[in-house]
Formats: C-alpha cells, sequence, structure tokens
C-alpha cells in the first residue's frame, strides 16, 4: 500500500482481506458481533450498544473506548451506516455526515469460503490524529503514515483473530 504524500484532508484508506475456511453466516455472525471485537484488539478496550440496539442494524449506535500509547485514551460514538446481513457491515465514527472515521467489514463467498476485508478511512471530520497535526502541522504526512500502518498491522491481526474464530 501506497501513502507517500497522504495528508488527513485526503481521507486516506488501509483495506486488509483475508480468505477464511467458514461459510459467510459464520464470518457474519463474528464481524457484525460488536462486543467482540475488544477481544481482538490491542487498542479498542470495550464496546457497548447505545439505546435500544442490541445488534447491527443501520442508525444504530455504539460507543467504544479506546486507548493507545502516543493518543491516551478515549471513547467514541459510532453510527452503524451499512448493514446487509452476510455480506457488509460499517460503521461512522462520531458524526456520520463528517466522521472521524469510517470502517467496514465485507464478506463475501469465495472458493467454498469467505472473502474477509475489512476497511477504514480517516477524516474528514476531526480526530485525536488531528490534535497531533495541530501541534506539529509540518508533521503531518509523517503522522498520518505512521497512523495508518498500525491501522494496517492492527487489521491485520484482527483478521487474523476472526479467521481463527471462524474456522475453529
Amino acid at each position: 500500500m501506497e501513502w507517500t504524500g497522504a495528508r488527513y484532508a485526503d481521507k486516506p484508506t488501509v483495506e486488509v482481506s483475508t480468505w477464511v475456511a467458514a461459510p459467510p453466516e459464520r464470518v457474519w455472525a463474528l464481524v457484525s458481533d460488536v462486543g467482540l471485537m475488544p477481544t481482538l484488539s490491542d487498542e479498542l478496550q470495550s464496546v457497548e450498544w447505545l439505546g435500544d440496539a442490541s445488534g447491527p442494524a443501520v442508525g444504530a449506535r455504539f460507543v467504544g473506548r479506546s486507548k493507545h500509547d502516543a493518543l491516551g485514551e478515549w471513547a467514541t460514538t459510532s453510527h452503524v451506516v451499512e448493514c446487509e446481513p452476510c455480506r457488509v457491515f460499517g460503521w461512522a465514527v462520531e458524526d456520520p455526515e463528517r466522521p472521524s472515521a469510517l470502517w467496514r467489514f465485507r464478506v463475501e463467498p469465495e472458493d467454498g469460503g469467505t472473502r474477509l476485508s475489512e476497511w477504514v478511512q480517516l477524516g474528514p471530520g476531526r480526530s485525536g490524529l488531528s490534535f497531533a497535526i495541530d501541534q506539529m502541522p509540518d508533521k503531518e504526512q509523517k503522522i498520518v503514515f505512521v497512523r495508518l500502518r498500525e491501522f494496517e498491522r492492527n487489521i491485520t491481526a484482527t483478521l487474523e483473530r476472526l479467521k481463527t474464530l471462524a474456522e475453529g
């Protein structure tokens, strides 16, 4: 993946995929279970549905609490913006019209199993990364690059853990 020169305003993205030896229904049950995600992530600490939501549906909201050595601890409210069972689960962090990030899992049948991908887009709304960029505007491209590499590494680890669970 190439991120040379990426600025936050460019809404840079990362996507990682893997093949899973399990049917899409099994994989979907895992990726759409937001309560499971903290067990698969080093950064995400907890997730809970808000209001009457008890599962994924467009318009449902959940709060996630995260921790990062350089960024501290924070909580965000996410809004489900895409939800097609056994196909796609996506959410916008904070403001759905101008999210600080967009996240999406895609689940597609492939070769008797499932192609699972996870994608993230930074911005355009402000995030903790925006504050780091405000402090060091001359280092924006490096800050964005480092965060995208972290996301790539974390997504790869999450997908491997999901694959293990789905195939187990």
